[in-house]
């Protein structure tokens, strides 16, 4: 891309652009960065923005698409890890690692860039809105192998146990931008997975054939006697 003033042009690196205005948004949100922000830190004038990226809001769908991809988000390289456990506790705890991480903005920008939206802009919201329920399908369909797979138990509940992790995930977000540690965000994270295994284990039980409470042949009474039947 060609960046044109007085002279001759002068070219700029629309990928590096894209990142410089994706730490941007993560930073002040959709409506905290401004154009002038954007051109600035940039290098090129609002004319070559436009001709490069068609609009402040599609530049910032672009820099969302770009926070999300495999080269920038620890979730999608920790969801292709085996067994389910290990993929969704290293999910939180890259994660929270990357929230804290003094070279980038702090906290999630899919949770935190949409904040405070005036009106006009609501369709901001729901768009981000609709990032994290794709990332709420991706936690489920993860689970859903590892149960298909057998590492999980038939009896729990997929779509809840997402909706955990990523309730986890994202007040990791929240606590990051407010200032926690990475020693402080990895104690919530090794409660986290306590829970985790608890829940694991009572849709065991559950999916168990003696949860019922049902007495077995040796438990029956025999008829009359109210007695157990079978060898004393």
């Amino acid at each position: 891309m060609t960046e044109r003033g007085r002279g001759r042009p002068r070219r700029f690196d629309t990928a590096a652009a894209l990142k410089i205005a994706m730490e941007l948004f993560w930073e002040h949100g959709y409506e905290g960065t401004s154009l002038s922000m954007l051109t600035s830190a940039m290098g090129i004038t609002p004319t070559s923005l436009y001709a490069a990226f068609g609009s402040k809001e599609e530049l910032f769908r672009s820099a969302v698409e770009l926070y999300n991809s495999a080269s920038e988000s620890p979730t999608s390289r920790a969801l292709e890890l085996r067994p389910t456990r290990r993929a969704i506790e290293t999910m939180l705890r890259e994660n929270a690692e990357a929230y804290v991480d003094p070279g980038n903005p702090r906290g999630c920008m899919v949770v935190l860039a949409g904040l405070n939206l005036g009106v006009g802009h609501e369709h901001i919201g729901g768009y981000l809105a609709e990032c994290r329920r794709n990332d709420h399908a991706r936690i489920r369909e993860r689970i859903e192998q590892g149960i298909a797979e057998g590492d999980l138990p038939l009896g729990l509940d997929a779509a809840s146990t997402a909706s955990f992790a990523l309730t986890v995930l994202q007040g990791l977000s929240i606590q990051a931008r407010d200032g926690c540690t990475g020693e402080e965000a990895q104690a919530v994270i090794d409660i986290a997975m306590k829970s985790w295994d608890e829940i694991v284990r009572q849709a065991e039980e559950a999916a168990s054939p003696f949860a019922t409470g049902s007495p077995g042949p040796a438990d029956a009474e025999e008829p009359g006697t109210g007695l157990p039947s079978g060898p004393l």
